[in-house]
């Protein structure tokens, strides 16, 4: 199956997004005025641990993108290139933050094209607001009984105060 076969340019934004954070959902949104549809490839490897189950993950972005018909959310446990392959896709989409993410996002890129000549990644830099933000300060923060309301989407707002006790007022 290739790309013009699925009627449109397809990105696969892959990702652990545990959790999935405003950062996340500013380069998937800005994605979908790029490509005709975004997959949001949860990755899940079951030799790590997460705060969030891969099902859990999936159905907390399938609610932020709920009225979003051209942003679609899979998951994947195996080469991010045989997804591809698997979904007629031939586009890696990546946000960046720093020029600390450019070192491993340039490595995983170069892995990618050589293991098929086929694949593209395109990379975005995130919106000014959430270059300080990740899934693991949100979590650190949170876990501590910091505040992250504003970092993450709401309904990820209410499924960390479920993951971690109230620990003080500032939530």
């Amino acid at each position: 199956m290739t790309q013009e076969k699925t009627g449109g340019k397809i990105a696969i934004y892959p990702g652990s997004f545990d959790p999935i954070t405003n950062g996340h959902v500013d380069i998937i949104k800005r994605g979908s005025r790029i490509f005709d549809k975004v997959i949001v490839l949860v990755a899940y490897n079951p030799r790590k641990s997460y705060l969030f189950n891969v099902e859990e993950r999936c159905q907390l972005i399938r609610e932020i993108f709920k009225d979003c018909e051209c942003i679609q959310v899979d998951s994947h446990d195996g080469l991010l290139i045989d997804y591809l392959h698997n979904s007629g896709a031939r586009t890696i989409l990546r946000g960046m933050r720093a020029l600390s993410d450019f070192e491993y996002e340039f490595q995983m890129a170069l892995m990618n094209r050589r293991q098929t000549k086929n694949v593209e990644t395109v990379f975005l830099m995130s919106g000014f607001r959430w270059f300080f933000t990740s899934s693991n300060i949100i979590k650190e923060v949170a876990s501590l009984g910091g505040t992250v309301r504003g970092l993450v989407p709401e309904n990820v707002h209410q499924k960390l105060l479920e993951k971690y006790p109230i620990k003080n007022n500032r939530r």
